[in-house]
Protein backbone atom coordinates (compact mmCIF):
# COMPACT_ATOMS: atom_id res chain seq x y z
CA UNK A 1 0.00 0.00 0.00
CA UNK A 2 1.57 3.18 -1.12
CA UNK A 3 1.70 6.10 1.27
CA UNK A 4 -0.15 9.18 0.31
CA UNK A 5 2.04 12.09 -0.51
CA UNK A 6 2.10 14.60 2.30
CA UNK A 7 1.16 18.07 1.33
CA UNK A 8 3.02 20.82 3.07
CA UNK A 9 0.92 23.81 3.83
CA UNK A 10 2.57 27.18 3.31
CA UNK A 11 3.41 29.15 6.38
CA UNK A 12 1.12 32.13 7.01
CA UNK A 13 2.59 35.34 5.89
CA UNK A 14 3.26 37.95 8.62
CA UNK A 15 0.80 40.30 7.01
CA UNK A 16 -1.90 37.65 6.94
CA UNK A 17 -1.23 36.82 10.64
CA UNK A 18 -1.45 40.48 11.60
CA UNK A 19 -4.69 40.81 9.67
CA UNK A 20 -6.13 37.79 11.47
CA UNK A 21 -5.10 39.27 14.83
CA UNK A 22 -6.76 42.58 13.98
CA UNK A 23 -9.92 40.72 12.97
CA UNK A 24 -10.07 39.08 16.40
CA UNK A 25 -9.43 42.28 18.38
CA UNK A 26 -11.92 45.08 18.72
CA UNK A 27 -10.56 48.50 17.85
CA UNK A 28 -11.56 49.73 21.34
CA UNK A 29 -9.32 47.09 22.94
CA UNK A 30 -6.51 48.05 20.61
CA UNK A 31 -6.78 51.73 21.50
CA UNK A 32 -6.88 50.88 25.23
CA UNK A 33 -3.78 48.69 24.92
CA UNK A 34 -1.91 51.50 23.15
CA UNK A 35 -3.10 53.95 25.80
CA UNK A 36 -1.88 51.63 28.58
CA UNK A 37 1.55 51.35 26.99
CA UNK A 38 1.82 55.12 26.58
CA UNK A 39 0.78 55.81 30.18
CA UNK A 40 3.19 53.24 31.60
CA UNK A 41 6.01 54.64 29.47
CA UNK A 42 5.33 58.22 30.59
CA UNK A 43 5.17 57.17 34.25
CA UNK A 44 8.45 55.25 33.99
CA UNK A 45 10.16 58.15 32.23
CA UNK A 46 8.93 60.68 34.79
CA UNK A 47 9.94 58.54 37.78
CA UNK A 48 13.34 57.76 36.27
CA UNK A 49 14.07 61.42 35.51
CA UNK A 50 13.05 62.52 39.01
CA UNK A 51 15.10 59.87 40.80
CA UNK A 52 18.17 60.26 38.59
CA UNK A 53 18.32 64.04 38.93
CA UNK A 54 18.03 63.81 42.72
CA UNK A 55 15.79 66.86 42.97
CA UNK A 56 14.29 65.70 46.27
CA UNK A 57 16.15 64.37 49.28
CA UNK A 58 15.12 61.22 51.21
CA UNK A 59 13.95 63.49 54.02
CA UNK A 60 11.58 65.28 51.64
CA UNK A 61 10.23 61.97 50.30
CA UNK A 62 9.54 60.82 53.86
CA UNK A 63 7.74 64.06 54.70
CA UNK A 64 5.62 63.83 51.54
CA UNK A 65 4.75 60.19 52.24
CA UNK A 66 3.59 60.78 55.81
CA UNK A 67 1.57 63.81 54.72
CA UNK A 68 -0.04 61.68 52.02
CA UNK A 69 -0.91 58.92 54.48
CA UNK A 70 -2.53 61.45 56.83
CA UNK A 71 -4.65 62.95 54.04
CA UNK A 72 -5.40 59.51 52.64
CA UNK A 73 -6.69 58.28 55.98
CA UNK A 74 -9.34 61.03 55.89
CA UNK A 75 -10.35 59.96 52.39
CA UNK A 76 -10.51 56.36 53.60
CA UNK A 77 -12.88 57.17 56.46
CA UNK A 78 -15.28 58.96 54.12
CA UNK A 79 -14.90 56.24 51.48
CA UNK A 80 -16.03 53.63 54.00
CA UNK A 81 -19.50 55.21 53.95
CA UNK A 82 -19.70 54.84 50.17
CA UNK A 83 -18.54 51.22 50.31
CA UNK A 84 -20.88 50.23 53.15
CA UNK A 85 -23.96 51.65 51.46
CA UNK A 86 -23.02 50.22 48.08
CA UNK A 87 -22.32 46.84 49.61
CA UNK A 88 -25.82 46.67 51.12
CA UNK A 89 -27.98 48.57 48.60
CA UNK A 90 -25.82 48.59 45.44
CA UNK A 91 -26.30 52.36 45.17
CA UNK A 92 -23.94 55.32 45.30
CA UNK A 93 -24.87 57.83 48.02
CA UNK A 94 -23.59 61.01 46.40
CA UNK A 95 -24.91 63.02 49.35
CA UNK A 96 -22.30 61.39 51.62
CA UNK A 97 -19.92 64.34 51.19
CA UNK A 98 -22.60 66.59 52.67
CA UNK A 99 -23.03 64.16 55.57
CA UNK A 100 -19.33 64.73 56.21
CA UNK A 101 -19.86 68.50 55.96
CA UNK A 102 -22.84 68.52 58.32
CA UNK A 103 -20.92 66.90 61.17
CA UNK A 104 -17.77 68.96 60.68
CA UNK A 105 -19.65 72.25 60.32
CA UNK A 106 -21.85 71.68 63.38
CA UNK A 107 -18.96 70.48 65.53
CA UNK A 108 -17.11 73.69 64.72
CA UNK A 109 -19.43 75.59 67.09
CA UNK A 110 -18.79 73.02 69.81
CA UNK A 111 -15.05 73.38 69.20
CA UNK A 112 -15.26 77.18 69.32
CA UNK A 113 -17.17 76.97 72.62
CA UNK A 114 -14.56 74.68 74.21
CA UNK A 115 -11.82 77.06 73.10
CA UNK A 116 -13.55 80.23 74.33
CA UNK A 117 -14.54 78.69 77.67
CA UNK A 118 -11.02 77.43 78.38
CA UNK A 119 -11.99 73.75 78.36
CA UNK A 120 -9.72 73.03 75.40
CA UNK A 121 -6.67 74.46 77.15
CA UNK A 122 -7.37 72.65 80.46
CA UNK A 123 -8.75 69.35 79.16
CA UNK A 124 -7.68 68.91 75.53
CA UNK A 125 -8.46 65.19 75.18
CA UNK A 126 -12.02 65.34 76.64
CA UNK A 127 -12.68 68.44 74.55
CA UNK A 128 -11.60 66.72 71.33
CA UNK A 129 -13.66 63.66 72.23
CA UNK A 130 -16.63 66.00 72.66
CA UNK A 131 -16.00 67.30 69.14
CA UNK A 132 -15.99 63.75 67.82
CA UNK A 133 -19.24 62.91 69.64
CA UNK A 134 -21.02 66.00 68.30
CA UNK A 135 -19.86 65.49 64.71
CA UNK A 136 -20.62 61.76 64.71
CA UNK A 137 -24.08 62.30 66.18
CA UNK A 138 -25.08 65.00 63.69
CA UNK A 139 -23.73 63.10 60.68
CA UNK A 140 -25.41 59.91 61.88
CA UNK A 141 -28.80 61.64 62.20
CA UNK A 142 -28.44 63.23 58.75
CA UNK A 143 -27.52 59.88 57.18
CA UNK A 144 -30.49 58.12 58.81
CA UNK A 145 -32.88 60.86 57.65
CA UNK A 146 -31.49 60.57 54.12
CA UNK A 147 -32.15 56.85 54.09
CA UNK A 148 -35.65 57.15 55.55
CA UNK A 149 -36.88 60.12 53.51
CA UNK A 150 -34.93 60.07 50.24
CA UNK A 151 -33.86 56.48 49.57
CA UNK A 152 -36.27 54.03 51.20
CA UNK A 153 -39.30 54.99 49.07
CA UNK A 154 -37.15 54.43 45.96
CA UNK A 155 -35.58 51.14 47.00
CA UNK A 156 -37.31 49.18 44.21
CA UNK A 157 -37.04 51.96 41.63
CA UNK A 158 -34.67 51.77 38.63
CA UNK A 159 -31.01 52.31 39.52
CA UNK A 160 -30.88 55.80 38.00
CA UNK A 161 -33.68 57.21 40.18
CA UNK A 162 -31.90 56.94 43.58
CA UNK A 163 -28.76 58.32 41.94
CA UNK A 164 -30.56 61.48 40.82
CA UNK A 165 -32.22 61.70 44.24
CA UNK A 166 -28.81 61.52 45.94
CA UNK A 167 -27.52 64.42 43.84
CA UNK A 168 -30.60 66.45 44.70
CA UNK A 169 -30.21 65.62 48.39
CA UNK A 170 -26.59 66.79 48.18
CA UNK A 171 -27.61 70.25 46.95
CA UNK A 172 -30.46 70.39 49.46
CA UNK A 173 -28.09 69.75 52.38
CA UNK A 174 -25.54 72.24 51.10
CA UNK A 175 -27.96 75.14 50.96
CA UNK A 176 -29.81 74.10 54.11
CA UNK A 177 -26.60 74.40 56.12
CA UNK A 178 -25.73 77.60 54.29
CA UNK A 179 -29.00 79.02 55.57
CA UNK A 180 -28.40 77.68 59.08
CA UNK A 181 -24.75 78.62 59.58
CA UNK A 182 -24.01 81.22 56.90
CA UNK A 183 -21.67 81.20 53.94
CA UNK A 184 -18.52 82.58 55.56
CA UNK A 185 -15.47 80.40 56.10
CA UNK A 186 -14.68 79.31 59.65
CA UNK A 187 -11.64 77.70 61.25
CA UNK A 188 -11.30 75.11 63.97
CA UNK A 189 -9.31 76.23 67.04
CA UNK A 190 -5.75 74.96 67.13
CA UNK A 191 -4.77 72.44 69.77
CA UNK A 192 -1.43 73.50 71.32
CA UNK A 193 -0.52 69.90 72.18
CA UNK A 194 -0.61 69.01 68.47
CA UNK A 195 1.38 72.00 67.26
CA UNK A 196 4.88 70.52 67.63
CA UNK A 197 6.98 68.22 65.49
CA UNK A 198 8.91 65.00 66.02
CA UNK A 199 12.11 63.97 64.27
CA UNK A 200 12.07 60.74 62.27
CA UNK A 201 15.45 59.94 60.70
CA UNK A 202 16.30 63.61 60.99
CA UNK A 203 13.07 64.77 59.33
CA UNK A 204 10.69 67.00 61.33
CA UNK A 205 7.17 65.58 61.03
CA UNK A 206 4.15 67.44 62.50
CA UNK A 207 2.61 65.63 65.46
CA UNK A 208 -0.87 66.27 64.09
CA UNK A 209 -0.13 64.04 61.09
CA UNK A 210 0.60 61.09 63.37
CA UNK A 211 -2.51 61.75 65.45
CA UNK A 212 -4.69 62.02 62.34
CA UNK A 213 -3.31 58.80 60.87
CA UNK A 214 -3.54 56.81 64.11
CA UNK A 215 -7.07 58.03 64.89
CA UNK A 216 -8.24 57.04 61.42
CA UNK A 217 -6.57 53.62 61.65
CA UNK A 218 -8.24 52.93 65.02
CA UNK A 219 -11.68 53.79 63.60
CA UNK A 220 -11.09 51.64 60.52
CA UNK A 221 -10.00 48.66 62.63
CA UNK A 222 -13.07 49.11 64.83
CA UNK A 223 -15.29 49.04 61.73
CA UNK A 224 -13.55 45.95 60.40
CA UNK A 225 -14.08 44.20 63.75
CA UNK A 226 -17.77 45.21 63.73
CA UNK A 227 -18.32 43.87 60.21
CA UNK A 228 -16.43 40.63 60.68
CA UNK A 229 -17.14 39.55 64.27
CA UNK A 230 -20.46 41.00 65.46
CA UNK A 231 -23.99 39.76 64.86
CA UNK A 232 -24.99 42.97 63.09
CA UNK A 233 -21.88 42.76 60.92
CA UNK A 234 -22.83 39.24 59.85
CA UNK A 235 -26.33 40.50 59.07
CA UNK A 236 -24.85 43.29 56.95
CA UNK A 237 -22.80 40.79 54.98
CA UNK A 238 -25.84 38.54 54.54
CA UNK A 239 -27.99 41.40 53.23
CA UNK A 240 -25.16 42.42 50.91
CA UNK A 241 -25.00 38.91 49.49
CA UNK A 242 -28.72 38.29 48.95
CA UNK A 243 -31.58 40.32 50.40
CA UNK A 244 -34.30 37.78 49.66
CA UNK A 245 -32.52 34.90 51.36
CA UNK A 246 -31.54 37.17 54.28
CA UNK A 247 -35.23 37.98 54.75
CA UNK A 248 -36.10 34.28 54.76
CA UNK A 249 -33.46 33.75 57.45
CA UNK A 250 -35.26 36.24 59.71
CA UNK A 251 -33.01 39.29 59.20
CA UNK A 252 -34.73 42.67 59.43
CA UNK A 253 -33.42 44.29 56.24
CA UNK A 254 -34.68 47.79 57.10
CA UNK A 255 -32.91 47.68 60.45
CA UNK A 256 -29.66 46.55 58.83
CA UNK A 257 -29.81 49.26 56.19
CA UNK A 258 -30.50 51.97 58.78
CA UNK A 259 -27.58 50.69 60.85
CA UNK A 260 -25.34 50.77 57.77
CA UNK A 261 -26.23 54.40 57.04
CA UNK A 262 -25.73 55.28 60.72
CA UNK A 263 -22.25 53.73 60.86
CA UNK A 264 -21.24 55.37 57.58
CA UNK A 265 -22.52 58.73 58.81
CA UNK A 266 -20.70 58.44 62.14
CA UNK A 267 -17.43 57.66 60.34
CA UNK A 268 -17.97 60.66 58.05
CA UNK A 269 -18.52 62.91 61.09
CA UNK A 270 -15.35 61.57 62.72
CA UNK A 271 -13.51 62.23 59.45
CA UNK A 272 -14.72 65.83 59.64
CA UNK A 273 -13.09 66.30 63.05
CA UNK A 274 -9.89 64.62 61.90
CA UNK A 275 -9.88 66.92 58.88
CA UNK A 276 -10.43 69.88 61.21
CA UNK A 277 -7.42 68.87 63.29
CA UNK A 278 -5.27 68.39 60.21
CA UNK A 279 -6.45 71.41 58.19
CA UNK A 280 -8.34 73.79 60.55
CA UNK A 281 -9.22 76.31 57.84
CA UNK A 282 -11.94 76.06 55.26
CA UNK A 283 -15.05 75.04 57.21
CA UNK A 284 -18.12 76.08 55.23
CA UNK A 285 -21.27 74.69 53.63
CA UNK A 286 -19.37 73.61 50.48
CA UNK A 287 -16.53 71.79 52.24
CA UNK A 288 -17.95 68.31 51.60
CA UNK A 289 -17.96 68.42 47.81
CA UNK A 290 -14.31 67.78 46.92
CA UNK A 291 -13.57 65.40 49.83
CA UNK A 292 -16.73 63.50 48.88
CA UNK A 293 -15.61 63.17 45.26
CA UNK A 294 -12.10 62.16 46.35
CA UNK A 295 -13.51 59.59 48.78
CA UNK A 296 -15.73 58.15 46.05
CA UNK A 297 -12.62 57.94 43.87
CA UNK A 298 -10.83 56.14 46.70
CA UNK A 299 -13.72 53.69 47.10
CA UNK A 300 -13.66 52.89 43.38
CA UNK A 301 -9.86 52.59 43.40
CA UNK A 302 -9.94 50.06 46.22
CA UNK A 303 -13.01 48.21 44.98
CA UNK A 304 -16.45 49.61 45.71
CA UNK A 305 -18.23 47.58 48.37
CA UNK A 306 -15.01 46.36 50.01
CA UNK A 307 -14.09 47.75 53.44
CA UNK A 308 -10.36 46.91 53.14
CA UNK A 309 -10.51 48.21 49.57
CA UNK A 310 -11.87 51.59 50.72
CA UNK A 311 -9.04 51.88 53.24
CA UNK A 312 -6.40 50.88 50.71
CA UNK A 313 -7.87 53.16 48.06
CA UNK A 314 -7.94 56.15 50.42
CA UNK A 315 -4.33 55.69 51.51
CA UNK A 316 -3.24 55.09 47.92
CA UNK A 317 -5.03 58.22 46.72
CA UNK A 318 -3.49 60.31 49.50
CA UNK A 319 -0.01 59.08 48.58
CA UNK A 320 -0.61 59.77 44.89
CA UNK A 321 -1.76 63.32 45.64
CA UNK A 322 1.24 64.00 47.87
CA UNK A 323 4.06 62.10 46.18
CA UNK A 324 2.79 61.80 42.60
CA UNK A 325 3.30 65.41 41.44
CA UNK A 326 6.91 65.44 42.62
CA UNK A 327 7.67 61.89 41.52
CA UNK A 328 5.99 61.72 38.10
CA UNK A 329 4.94 65.15 36.85
CA UNK A 330 8.15 66.96 37.81
CA UNK A 331 10.18 64.34 35.95
CA UNK A 332 8.17 65.02 32.80
CA UNK A 333 9.02 68.73 32.97
CA UNK A 334 5.47 69.84 33.80
CA UNK A 335 5.43 73.18 35.68
CA UNK A 336 3.42 73.94 38.83
CA UNK A 337 3.06 70.26 39.70
CA UNK A 338 1.50 70.87 43.14
CA UNK A 339 -1.46 72.60 41.50
CA UNK A 340 -2.16 69.46 39.47
CA UNK A 341 -2.62 67.02 42.35
CA UNK A 342 -6.41 66.92 41.83
CA UNK A 343 -5.92 66.16 38.15
CA UNK A 344 -3.51 63.38 39.05
CA UNK A 345 -5.96 61.88 41.56
CA UNK A 346 -8.79 61.68 39.03
CA UNK A 347 -6.38 60.46 36.35
CA UNK A 348 -5.53 57.57 38.67
CA UNK A 349 -9.24 56.73 38.83
CA UNK A 350 -9.43 56.58 35.04
CA UNK A 351 -6.28 54.44 34.87
CA UNK A 352 -7.50 51.98 37.47
CA UNK A 353 -10.82 51.67 35.66
CA UNK A 354 -8.92 50.95 32.44
CA UNK A 355 -6.41 48.47 33.89
CA UNK A 356 -8.63 46.88 36.57
CA UNK A 357 -12.28 48.00 36.35
CA UNK A 358 -13.33 46.24 39.58
CA UNK A 359 -10.70 48.13 41.63
CA UNK A 360 -7.64 46.94 43.50
CA UNK A 361 -9.44 44.56 45.88
CA UNK A 362 -12.81 44.42 44.15
CA UNK A 363 -14.36 41.26 42.80
CA UNK A 364 -15.94 40.80 39.41
CA UNK A 365 -19.69 40.79 40.01
CA UNK A 366 -22.05 38.48 38.31
CA UNK A 367 -24.32 40.10 35.74
CA UNK A 368 -27.40 39.70 37.96
CA UNK A 369 -25.76 41.43 40.94
CA UNK A 370 -24.02 44.13 38.93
Amino acid sequence: MTALPQTTQPRPRPLRGLRAYLDRVYWVDLVLNIFRIVIIALAVIGIANTLLTGTYTPSQWLSLSISGLAQGSIYALIALGYSLVYGVLLMINFAHGEVFMAGAFTAYFVAAWTASSGLLAKYPIPSILLWFAAAALVSMVIAILLERIAYRPLRNAPRLVPLITAIGASFFLQYTFRGLYGSTFKSYPTVPQLAGTVNIFGTPIPIVQFVVFLAAIVLMLALQWLVEYTKMGKAMRAVSENKEIATLMGIDIDRVIVFTFAIGGALAGAAGIINGLYRPQGVNFYMGFFPGIKAFTAAVLGGIGSVPGAVLGGLFLGLIESVGPALILAGLGIPATNQLKDMLAFAMLVLVLIFRPQGILGEKLAEKKA
